[in-house]
């Protein structure tokens, strides 16, 4: 198995979770009683530990304490195959404080500008014996080692380097098959003030000038990357619709996916989209605080409508369902949809496969397949996610995603609706909404025949 060297800095991640009920005596402030503490790697920690995570063969490469939060730290990397020097600095810790699932404070110790570590030669050993390299570069100084630069420079031409950087971090070295700053990085960075598309192209193109690296791909967030190689138009590689409270982690997960894509033989387009996928469903699976999760989803290509579902109702917000065919889709179909959306905080929409189609509509349908149908869906503002089921009736997807809310159209009476009875198990409700009679699949679909 080919083997993923991750260097870069790595830092102390530690969550202290609980419920705000109450203000303090003393201050206006929120009282948090303490359920949990919980400690991981951050930095280029996070990106092995994913890639980990993903059944990659990957090595860390870094330098470390000898305090007690470095000791901390080995603990959290447990099972990752480690290389490291001495560290002229403290470990750095980021705390979050959260109540429920929001933050309420972060406090940093550590953070201080850190003097330029000096690299062993067992870990120049392993980064020169590197399938590819992620360089995750948190600003602590290390990719500003002149004998680590020389040989990541040496390695840029032979194998694929993705340079994620940092505002406080060294340039990235000519030749690296990507480099990857987010948005704000990038303008920063190229001394341009925040504009839309048009000023992140223009950064773009100043940086790939700058750093000279084969490409420049700009994380964009909700709006998912602009891809910009050294030959080339600009790629912009929009991102599926996700529920995030907490964006940690997910520059770490595209940086990783987007190497591993480019180590698999991807090219830069493909597999800059695959890191967006990747990134979302990060986010969706729950972001950093799924990372305990005994089923992770980080690896998948689309965000997972169950994990968004369990988002909303963690927060005490309504799931929404609705069930159809969806083939074809037309003014009626948006209109439910759009209802469907109102009456709650999320709309899961529980799509047939396309047997299951065939099935209910006959062999010439679907027209359109399952794959399209549940992308056309996903792309409406007001889907948040699309779950295939391959029954007849949704009844057993249903049970799965316990929906508040069962929406069907009006042309439906509730002896039609045998998965009534189920939602009404659990406690939820089932609601019709207007039918529209002068709009369906099938007048399309014969109104085609005629033309065609």
């Amino acid at each position: 198995m080919k083997t993923i060297v991750v260097v870069g800095d790595v830092l102390l991640d530690t969550d202290i979770s609980g419920s705000a009920q109450r203000l303090s005596p003393d201050a206006p402030v929120p009282v948090v009683d303490v359920d949990d503490v919980g400690r991981r790697a951050g930095g280029a920690g996070l990106v092995a530990r994913l890639l980990e995570r993903d059944g990659r063969q990957v090595h860390l490469v870094t330098v470390l304490s000898d305090d007690d939060a470095s000791g901390l730290l080995r603990t959290a990397l447990a099972g990752i195959p480690l290389t490291s020097g001495p560290s002229d600095a403290p470990t750095p810790v980021k705390t979050r404080i959260r109540a429920g699932t929001h933050a309420v404070v972060r406090f940093d110790q550590g953070c201080s500008p850190a003097p330029v570590p000096a690299v062993t030669a067992q870990m120049l050993s392993v980064v020169a014996a590197a399938d590819a390299v992620v360089v995750a570069d948190y600003g602590r100084g290390l990719t500003a080692n002149p004998a680590l630069r020389d040989l990541l420079g040496t390695l840029a031409g032979r194998i694929p380097v993705v340079w994620d950087p940092h505002p406080a971090g060294a340039d990235p070295v000519p030749g690296v098959a990507a480099v990857t700053p987010n948005l704000a990085e990038a303008l920063s960075a190229a001394g341009e003030a925040p504009g839309g598309v048009p000023a992140a192209l223009r950064a773009a193109e100043k940086l790939l000038t700058r750093w000279q690296s084969q490409s420049v791909v700009l994380t964009l967030g909700a709006q998912g990357a602009l891809a910009l190689p050294a030959a080339g138009l600009a790629q912009i590689l929009p991102a599926p619709k996700v529920s995030a409270e907490d964006a940690c982690g997910a520059g770490d997960r595209f940086a990783a996916s987007l190497a591993v894509r480019l180590l698999d033989g991807d090219g830069l387009e493909t597999a800059a989209e695959g890191a967006v996928q990747a990134a979302a469903s990060f986010l969706a699976a729950g972001g950093v605080a799924g990372l305990d999760a005994e089923d992770p989803i980080f690896g998948t290509e689309t965000p997972d409508a169950m994990a968004t579902a369990a988002q909303v109702r963690a927060r005490g917000g309504t799931v929404v369902a609705t069930g159809g065919c969806f083939d074809l889709l037309h003014a009626g179909h948006a209109r439910t949809l759009l209802a469907a959306r109102g009456l709650g905080d999320c709309l899961i929409v529980c799509l047939n496969s396309d047997d299951s189609v065939r099935r209910l509509k006959g062999e010439q349908r679907p027209i359109i397949g399952a794959g399209d149908r549940a992308e056309l869906l996903q792309s409406l503002e007001c889907v948040d996610g699309v779950l295939v089921f391959e029954e007849d009736t949704p009844a057993a997807v249903l049970e799965r995603l316990r929906p508040d809310i069962w929406v069907k159209g009006g042309d439906y009476r509730e002896d039609q609706l045998p998965e009534a009875a189920l939602i009404r198990s659990w406690g939820g409700e089932t609601v019709t909404v207007p039918f529209h009679p002068a709009r369906s699949t099938t007048a399309l679909a014969s109104a085609l025949a005629k033309v065609g």
